[in-house]
């Protein structure tokens, strides 16, 4: 079992790193639970790739909560926050989805949430799941910890998605140090679906796309926004009171 984690997490970072495309999903149930999940998919990659790895194929799942058990003697080591942190990660998933025969490759990052003060930034979940499979920081490290604050909520009529940045200066380093790769996260795209229990009246976003019963938003973002500009993803969303 083990072993089929630390592969996925080398694919993971691999992902991460190379040309692909972002889904997140947020389901929101009128009592605030919900589900969320990210598809990342680099199919593009398998292409590029043709057909040097023959045609195997991989269709794995392993938990947060196995991956923190495996490390828990290091963790314990961490500052509380920290502890607390990793603990809210226990109840997400991931699937590493890979046929070389149709040049599939998704990555699936999934989990359910009590309240949307629960859910976490998707690429927080994904560098600390490289991080912990790494003494030196993993392939993700060079992002940092994003250096931001992101809250979400739900009163039964609005719901806000809030990111505000801790530290200019150390946002303009960030922004600094991702130089060399920008050309290539400017192939990535960044696309958020929400999905509520009611009809939408109004969003924040001037770009939003409805779904036909106008129950689902999607806004699409370019990938090196929502790492150097991360407040370009806040988003407000009024329902119908019917």
């Amino acid at each position: 079992m083990m072993g089929k984690i630390r592969f996925v997490l080398i694919l993971a970072a691999a992902l991460v790193m190379t040309s692909c495309n972002f889904t997140e999903n947020v389901y929101i149930n009128k009592d605030g639970s919900g589900k969320f999940a990210l598809d990342i998919d680099a199919s593009t990659m398998m292409s590029m790739m043709g057909g040097e790895g023959g045609e195997q194929s991989v269709d794995t799942t392993f938990t947060f909560k196995a991956l923190l058990a495996q490390k828990k003697d290091s963790i314990a080591k961490l500052p509380l926050a920290e502890q607390e942190r990793l603990k809210k990660m226990e109840g997400f998933s991931v699937r590493t989805n890979v046929d070389e025969k149709s040049k599939k490759f998704v990555l699936s990052l999934m989990g359910d949430f009590k309240k949307p003060s629960d859910l976490m930034d998707a690429m927080s979940l994904m560098k600390s799941m490289d991080d912990l499979q790494s003494k030196d920081g993993g392939r993700l490290s060079k992002l940092g910890d994003l250096n931001t604050d992101l809250k979400y909520a739900f009163d039964g009529k609005k719901f806000t998605r809030k990111v505000t940045i801790k530290d200019a200066v150390v946002q303009k380093q960030l922004s600094d140090s991702l130089a060399t790769i920008k050309p290539m996260l400017e192939t990535f795209t960044y696309t958020v679906k929400y999905h509520f229990p009611k009809k939408v009246k109004s969003v924040s976003v001037k770009d939003a796309l409805f779904s036909e019963d106008r129950k689902t938003v999607t806004i699409q973002y370019p990938f090196a926004d929502f790492i150097e500009k991360p407040e370009v993803m806040n988003f407000e969303a009024v329902l119908e009171n019917k």
